[in-house]
């Protein structure tokens, strides 16, 4: 056997021993399955020595997270990059499209019960649901119909464009039901682009704010973010 067919069978059975990451397995795959449990437990015992008794005794005594956030369930979107220490800080709620009414219970707790005085309600580059929601999604399964229904964006809509008027679209019905609370300037609700592909050529992985309490004119979002001008609702 010549060594440049031994080379290809060795690189063959290592892909095929090694274990899949996100991206590269197949759907529904049991092995893939038990082997990143293992990989999740392992991770989350290395957690817990981490942080140690102390910070999961403060964690015990309750939350007072002072955002709540309504995101994508998109797996690349997370906590992680909005805030190094999200335990007890960050009340996330997670569904596709990051839609107000699909999570409205949620997003009410975390803020009338919870008492955040932020709502933060972000959108990403790269957005299956806006994707579905712009084209027919009629042929999927009933569930997911019904929560594309509630993204109210025109067909055909790149991508991005889908992604910033779903996020004005969410802050705008956030506003209808906190409206009190924001006019009172108990609540500031702001809406914003997770862009990991530099769609909006901001920067790949920026978090680009477009909407604060209703108003999307940049100079009016940098004045109420650094305290200038009242809390008012744009109408």
């Amino acid at each position: 056997m010549n060594k440049t067919l031994c080379g290809t069978l060795l690189a063959a059975t290592l892909i095929l021993a090694a274990p899949a990451r996100a991206g590269e397995h197949a759907h529904g795959d049991a092995a893939v399955a038990r082997a990143f449990i293992q990989e999740v437990l392992a991770s989350q015992k290395a957690y817990g020595r981490k942080h140690g008794q102390a910070f999961f005794a403060r964690l015990a005594k309750g939350q007072q997270p002072r955002a709540t956030v309504l995101t994508c369930a998109d797996s690349r979107v997370h906590a992680n990059m909005l805030d190094p220490s999200p335990e007890g800080d960050l009340f996330i709620v997670r569904n596709i499209g990051n839609q107000f009414a699909t999570a409205r219970g949620s997003v009410e707790y975390g803020i009338n019960h919870l008492g955040s005085s932020l709502l933060l309600i972000i959108g990403h580059s790269a957005c299956g649901a806006i994707q579905a929601a712009s084209g027919d999604y009629s042929l999927l399964e009933p569930a997911i119909v019904r929560e594309l229904d509630g993204i109210r964006i025109a067909k055909g809509v790149a991508n991005v464009d889908g992604v910033v008027a779903n996020v004005h679209h969410q802050v705008g019905a956030a506003i209808d039901a906190f409206a009190a609370k924001v006019e009172a300037g108990q609540l500031l609700v702001v809406g914003a682009v997770y862009d990991f592909a530099d769609d909006m050529k901001h920067g790949a992985g920026r978090l680009n704010v477009i909407d604060v309490n209703g108003e999307t004119a940049p100079a009016r979002i940098q004045a109420l973010l650094a305290g200038g001008g009242q809390p008012h609702v744009a109408r």
